[in-house]
């Protein structure tokens, strides 16, 4: 839901100079008793709290040196081989993508990795047989805005062209994805975050998903990069999104090898100590590990077998993420509480409320949020840097922050949150005032 709530005070936009010079002093005073405190916080990256990874720490109990390190298929955990992953690990990553263990390769600690492999892998070998993108006189990704700036930093680093498309309520805008999509042999590939997008948290639709499905690429090797980062991220336990599945409706739509799926337990166990998973069709999967031997002689298995038995399976994970939304949603009320609090009807801002997912993404007026941005680091509030949700970091617009309410304590966020909204009064009054 998106908000710019009406309350009894007045509209920015409605006011005289007069009436805004004066508003002006007055945040020009709060913001610098704000800046005596000396405050550092952060509110820049979506990273677990100290007090979510606590959670798992039981994890680390699981296996010790008596431990059987034997998969289910005799497999001992800690030598060579098993390249696809252990078939626990296989069913396990297959259930939280609502795939299937035969459509799953398990990978090592980062989904990152993998798309970053992915992509380079198109590049130098091509995609099932096809021209490798590096011959090619052009090469494009369609890139979902807001969307997730380490997505635009893979393909900026191997110097795809990207290209803006719009999110809406309910995903991309598939009019011009089908439109790129169909006209282009040279669009290769679309970032998504189908579910809790980074950094709106909005959801993709079964219309759109469907529409996915049915694309009727230029490129034979076009394929859609779809991280599923969030998927079982729920804020509340009674009112939770859920998507289509897409290898499934790619299949029925007669493209069942357009599409990679990620995901990763990385927000869910630890950061940087997780398992990662790909899942695909059977002829994308066997054309990539072909190339797995050149590149491993098998990831991590030990603590693929460690995830496996301490989660088991999927009812194990959602009363962890249970657990973690005990500790997430407090937060992000917080900070929705404050926005609408001290912004609501100033006509200077919108948001919406996420379900899901690890950040708020916050709207200014346009041609603010560097100001936004500026003014927050002086007063000892960090926060991710304007223009980073886009290509080539650039906001056409200037006007998006996304918001990470995760890691700081609720003290630091609550102190963040209030920093954040006097930035936003007083670069929005002088961005008024210039018109005035």
């Amino acid at each position: 839901m998106k908000h710019e709530e009406d309350s009894i005070m007045q509209s920015y936009q409605k006011m005289t100079k007069e009436e805004l010079c004066k508003e002006k002093e007055s945040l020009e005073a709060a913001y610098k008793e704000w800046q005596k405190r000396g405050l550092s916080l952060n509110m820049a990256r979506g990273k677990p709290s100290e007090e979510q990874l606590d959670l798992t720490m039981p994890m680390m109990d699981v296996l010790n040196s008596s431990a059987d390190l034997h998969s289910e298929d005799g497999t001992d955990c800690r030598n060579y081989g098993g390249m696809d992953g252990i078939p626990e690990a296989k069913r396990f990553m297959a259930g939280m993508m609502g795939v299937k263990p035969e459509n799953v390769l398990v990978y090592g600690n980062a989904s990152l990795n993998i798309m970053y492999d992915t992509v380079s892998r198109s590049m130098t070998h091509g995609v099932m047989g096809s021209t490798p993108w590096c011959k090619l006189d052009k090469v494009k990704f369609l890139c979902p805005v807001p969307g997730y700036d380490r997505h635009f930093k893979v393909t900026e680093f191997f110097g795809i062209e990207m290209i803006n498309i719009p999110m809406t309520a309910e995903g991309p805008d598939m009019d011009l994805v089908e439109k790129y999509v169909s006209e282009d042999a040279a669009v290769k590939g679309i970032w998504c975050v189908p579910k809790y997008s980074n950094p709106q948290g909005i959801s993709y639709s079964d219309e759109v998903v469907k529409r996915f499905a049915a694309l009727k690429p230029a490129a034979e090797d076009f394929r859609i990069f779809w991280d599923n980062a969030y998927v079982v991220h729920h804020l509340y336990e009674d009112d939770q999104d859920e998507i289509l599945d897409i290898l499934g409706e790619c299949e029925k739509a007669g493209n069942p090898d357009m599409v990679y799926e990620f995901c990763s337990t990385s927000k869910i166990s630890f950061a940087g100590g997780g398992v990662a998973a790909l899942a695909a069709s059977k002829a994308n999967l066997d054309f990539i590990r072909k190339q797995f031997t050149v590149q491993t002689i098998g990831y991590d298995k030990v603590n693929q077998l460690r995830h496996v038995r301490y989660f088991k399976d999927m009812e194990g994970v959602k009363k962890q993420m249970m657990k973690q939304a005990a500790i997430m949603r407090p937060k992000f009320e917080m900070v929705e509480k404050v926005l609408s609090d001290e912004l609501g009807g100033l006509g200077i801002g919108s948001w919406i409320n996420p379900k899901g997912g690890y950040f708020i993404c916050f709207e200014a007026l346009e041609g603010c949020a560097k100001s936004i941005v500026a003014k927050a680091k002086e007063a000892g509030v960090t926060l991710t840097g304007a223009g980073a949700p886009f290509p080539y970091g650039k906001d056409p617009k200037d006007s998006v922050i996304r918001i990470a309410p995760s890691f700081p304590t609720m003290e630091d966020l609550k102190m963040a949150a209030e920093i954040f909204v006097v930035c936003v009064k007083l670069a929005s009054v002088e961005k008024l005032l210039e018109t005035k």
